[in-house]
């Protein structure tokens, strides 16, 4: 018997046979092992903020009832928000600029997305070199920040030993003295003493330098061949924190006085809740937290195959973020207790947040303890593998964003292209390795993920449920995962989570501060260019307006129509996931009953195809209902 011959006209550029697969881009690729995506996810969203900010942020705003706002805020804004760039991801298997197809007008969302990222990969993989320079530091048997009496530090400078002796020999004044942790942190790290401010940032501290050199090429090896290197990598660097976080807490819940810390750390005080700051500071750190907006999500999700079940992943991280942060509050907490008991000061004067807890702080408090170099080690190892696998997430959105803009030259040179990514951003950083480094770091870490965060996941939000319209997306995921999202998740995309997103925005500016470091105060053109950081990437979304109207035909509004609609390939990425409505916008699909031939093509009919032929009911019988109307 003869074979049955495909008709040519059904032949598209994603088949590999014929003469049209030769043209067709290289192959994406897609995570290697079941867990690749999970792992990346967790690596991704537990980062260094969840060491540094959370503990901080709950104990200023009420303690244990600070957890009442955080976990409300997460099913307004986190969860909801998650599951939609997952979705937006996998459902089309692009980055976050080619996503965008799902309305051309819009693609502006994408650019600004981009801008943010590749300003925040630059200050964040600083912040790694200086968790380098103290992991090398520690390899000593006696902390170089242990004692006073080094070249770097002033008449200032007490040691802790000095204060325990104290009360036994004469009264010592603590009120103007400063710990050797911090003179070694701020004269001999940074050499903050060379620069008089932003505008002076002085000469290069080589040995910054090469450990922002050392960060960028363990980035560039470890994301190399994409996500079959990175998915692999995250076994590892997803996975240690956990167990350096659970030795730091057994070992600080041991320690005389921690409980005084944890005591500090939640205690409740639900007067707190009445106030809108608290609430504010939930939803900016579950907004900060889980990285929702830098389009990582969209990127990992992007390697997906079609019918990974994204919502049970969506909890799975979510939760195991917060529940983290929670964990790395007692393991600092219980830490700062038993630092403010040896020093006899209360909790609340040794407690801080961001590098201050991290480069000062707790380095002080490892000093107190017996096999310090070991602690400390371990603690910076921590450190580093929590903000490497952020930074992977970083690279890779930016690397798979471009490749995905240009498959047929970038993707075969995907090596290549993203070494001169991280070359480029390593001697962007370079000015962040000078004696006023760290200024130039609070001026990004401050505007660069700022307001212009929020601008592009409220526009993404409204675009989507909007402009593409609810109904149809609920149907893409319908007919990705099988179901139809419920009501919380469409009630929270139409309303809360925009409305909380607009809160937020509003709050923020209202609330403004011009930035500072220590008395430190910027001057008025350090503002400005931060603003204008911010500014940037809120104006990439109307260029991409205008771009886009430009390239269609007719009127103003005839092409503002056409550029808001998805273009015509926009849908699944592979031929056999094109089911239902979307196989009829396959290259040189020209079949009256495509899904028919789909099937035959592709032989049986699967669950998910059933589904595709209840969505292409569901329309049809839409579509008879608005013309009888």
């Amino acid at each position: 018997l003869a074979q049955p011959v495909t008709p040519e006209l059904l032949v598209s550029p994603s088949s590999q046979d014929g003469d049209l697969g030769s043209e067709c881009p290289e192959d994406r690729g897609n995570w290697t092992g079941r867990l690749d995506f999970l792992l990346s996810c967790i690596g991704y969203c537990v980062g260094l903020g969840n060491v540094w900010r959370f503990p901080y942020r709950a104990y200023t705003n009420g303690g244990g009832a600070f957890l009442i706002p955080y976990f409300i805020m997460l099913a307004i804004c986190g969860i909801p928000i998650f599951f939609m760039e997952l979705s937006l991801g996998q459902f089309s298997s692009l980055g976050p600029l080619a996503v965008w197809k799902i309305s051309p007008l819009f693609k502006g969302i994408g650019m600004g997305t981009i801008l943010i990222v590749s300003l925040v990969a630059i200050y964040y993989n600083m912040i790694i070199a200086y968790v380098l320079f103290y992991l090398f530091a520690s390899l000593t048997s006696d902390l170089p920040w242990q004692h006073c009496g080094n070249w770097w530090n002033t008449d200032l400078c007490l040691d802790h030993h000095v204060i325990k002796a104290g009360n036994t020999t004469f009264p010592i004044n603590i009120t103007n003295t400063v710990s050797p942790s911090e003179e070694y942190w701020s004269r001999y790290v940074l050499h903050i003493q060379g620069s008089s401010g932003i505008g002076d940032p002085g000469r290069i501290r080589w040995n910054l330098c090469l450990c922002l050199l050392l960060s960028w090429t363990i980035v560039y090896l470890c994301i190399l061949k994409g996500v079959k290197s990175s998915g692999k990598v995250v076994y590892f660097t997803a996975t240690f924190p956990y167990l350096i976080l659970v030795m730091l807490l057994i070992r600080g819940v041991t320690l005389e006085g921690a409980w005084k810390g944890i005591r500090f750390y939640l205690m409740p005080q639900f007067d707190h809740l009445l106030s809108s700051k608290v609430w504010i500071e939930a939803a900016l750190q579950i907004f900060y937290s889980l990285g929702v907006g830098f389009g990582g999500l969209l990127t990992f999700a992007s390697y997906n195959t079609f019918h990974q079940n994204i919502y049970r992943d969506t909890f799975i991280v979510t939760l195991g973020n917060a529940i983290t942060s929670i964990l790395a509050g007692f393991a600092i907490f219980s830490v700062l207790g038993y630092m403010s008991q040896e020093l006899g000061v209360p909790v609340n004067q040794v407690a801080k947040a961001g590098p201050g807890l991290a480069f000062v702080v707790y380095p002080q408090a490892m000093t107190m303890l017996p096999l310090s170099p070991f602690w400390s080690f371990l603690f910076f190892f921590m450190l580093l593998t929590l903000g490497l696998d952020s930074q992977f997430a970083f690279m890779e959105t930016i690397v798979t964003a471009v490749t995905d803009e240009f498959p047929y030259y970038l993707r075969p040179k995907k090596a290549s292209f993203s070494a001169v990514i991280c070359i480029t951003l390593f001697l962007m950083g370079l000015i962040l390795t000078t004696e006023g480094g760290m200024y130039w770091l609070v001026l990004l870490d401050d505007y660069s993920a700022g307001f212009g965060l929020m601008v592009v996941v409220i526009t993404t939000c409204l675009v989507v449920t909007r402009v593409y319209g609810m109904k149809r997306f609920c149907r893409d995921i319908h007919m990705m995962l099988g179901f139809k999202p419920g009501p919380y998740f469409r009630a929270c995309w139409m309303v809360l989570s925009p409305a909380t997103m607009m809160a937020l925005l509003v709050y923020n500016i209202i609330k403004y501060q011009p930035s500072e470091y220590g008395s430190y105060r910027f001057p008025a053109w350090a503002e400005v260019l931060g603003i204008l950081m911010g500014v940037l990437s809120c104006l990439m979304i109307p260029i991409g307006m205008v771009v886009a109207v430009l390239q269609e035909e007719g009127t103003l509004w005839e092409r503002v129509q056409q550029a808001s609609r998805p273009a015509m390939d926009w849908g699944p990425s592979l031929e056999e996931n094109r089911t239902g409505m979307y196989v009829a916008s396959l290259a040189g699909s020209q079949s009256p009953k495509p899904l028919v031939v789909h099937m035959r093509k592709y032989g049986g009919i699967t669950s998910y195809e059933n589904t595709a032929i209840e969505v292409d009911r569901e329309m049809e019988e839409e579509e008879e209902e608005e013309d009888e109307v």
